[in-house]
Parts: structure tokens; sequence; C-alpha cells
């Protein structure tokens, strides 16, 4: 698979489960993600350059949206 879409696609489930706010503990969201933590915070690095306000909650222990964002890649009709 072409890497880069290996990339969004870990995006939007990143993106999926912050906004569910069930990401768990670091290591637990990269273990459910089957990527090491290094590239889950080089991910959320990438993620937040593009300006995704993304935080640690430590009573929720999830990582959360500091405000209301919305992700989409891909094309799309213009009607």
């Amino acid at each position: 698979m072409n890497i880069i879409i290996k990339h969004i696609e870990i995006i939007e489930r990143i993106d999926q489960l912050i906004r569910l706010q069930a990401t768990g503990t670091p290591e637990d969201f990269a273990s459910r993600l089957g990527i090491s933590k290094t590239k889950l915070y080089r991910v959320i690095g990438v993620m937040k350059k593009l300006n995704a306000p993304i935080e640690y909650n430590i009573h929720l222990e999830s990582f959360v949206y500091a405000e209301s964002v919305a992700f989409t890649f891909g094309f799309y009709r213009k009607d």
C-alpha cells in the first residue's frame, strides 16, 4: 500500500479515537493503532503542524481536541 495513504489512514483513525475520547494512555493508543509510541508522537506532531489542537487530558486518560475541529482528506465532486 502506498505509504502516503497508510499515513492518512493512521491520521483518520487517530482523529476518530480522539473524537470519541477513547485513546487511552499513549502506550495503549500506540498499541491499539499497531504503531510505536515514537511514531504516534511523530504523527500527532504532524497533526499539530496542520493546526489540530491536540492535548492529553490526564483525568480522561485520553487525547482530546482543545476546541472543535474537523479533518477531511480526499477529493469531492463539486456540484
